[in-house]
């Protein structure tokens, strides 16, 4: 993008609108104290990636079809998921391959899409947004945000920005959490090996929350904190931490 947005559309996933949608609320907030007027397309639904992980690609087309049709007219579509955003940036040009004007579609959409952060950070060059929460977090790196799009910074740049916290390191952040959408149903034991050895990794840290930017790291997470009976740590989504709202 050649110059900055002044206008953004908000794509807020199926996770945060069932569980999370104080991550919806706080999303509009930074995304209006950044200057920027917020569309919300009513007729959004899921970006596809659930059906795309299990292998029903034809299904999967069907969804990011309609989201292409959606999301194609604004200047740039910005989420609080960086799964979403890597499924739209980065699988959408491969369901449409051999469409030609629909590859085109999906590949002038996919420059357009932003996961919150990034955009934040990297586009509109906005870190400060003047809040304060006073007290120790540490961050975890989920995988489609780190590995899939390469930000890490961002977020926690937009984190050490808030005014009385400090960010902690843990041991290996971007290890994953087990949750992986539908691998945590269907490969319980492996997904329940990784997950007990990122809660130590959490149990570890003297903090009394961890960051992230992806709901389905922050339900797995929080649920298998609750069954080994951890208590004075919790999973936050970012936005709620640089808007300086506690729970």
């Amino acid at each position: 993008m050649d110059s900055r947005p002044s206008e953004v559309a908000l794509f807020i996933t199926c996770l945060a609108d069932v569980f999370f949608p104080e991550v919806g609320q706080d999303t509009v907030w930074l995304l209006r104290a950044a200057g920027l007027q917020v569309h919300f397309p009513t007729a959004q639904t899921c970006c596809g990636q659930p059906p795309f992980n299990a292998g029903f690609q034809s299904e999967s087309r069907t969804i990011a079809r309609h989201f292409l049709q959606v999301f194609a007219p604004y200047e740039a579509i910005v989420t609080p998921s960086g799964s979403c955003a890597m499924m739209v940036r980065q699988e959408y040009p491969h369901l449409f391959h051999n469409e030609p004007e629909m590859l085109a579609l999906a590949q002038s959409v996919a420059a357009r899409t932003f996961e919150l952060s990034d955009f934040l950070v990297n586009v509109m060059e906005r870190v400060a947004f003047g809040t304060s929460w006073p007290g120790r977090i540490s961050y975890h790196d989920a995988c489609h945000l780190a590995r899939g799009l390469g930000v890490r910074e961002a977020p926690r740049r937009l984190l050490q920005a808030v005014d009385g916290l400090e960010l902690v390191e843990m041991a290996e952040p971007d290890w994953c959490c087990g949750f992986g959408g539908a691998f945590a149903a269907k490969q319980p034991d492996i997904s329940g090996a990784m997950l007990r050895e990122k809660l130590r990794r959490l149990a570890a840290v003297d903090v009394e929350a961890i960051a992230t930017s992806d709901g389905g790291c922050i339900l797995h997470m929080n649920g298998g904190l609750a069954r080994q009976g951890i208590t004075g740590k919790r999973l936050l989504h970012w936005t709620q931490v640089v808007r300086g709202r506690r729970p």
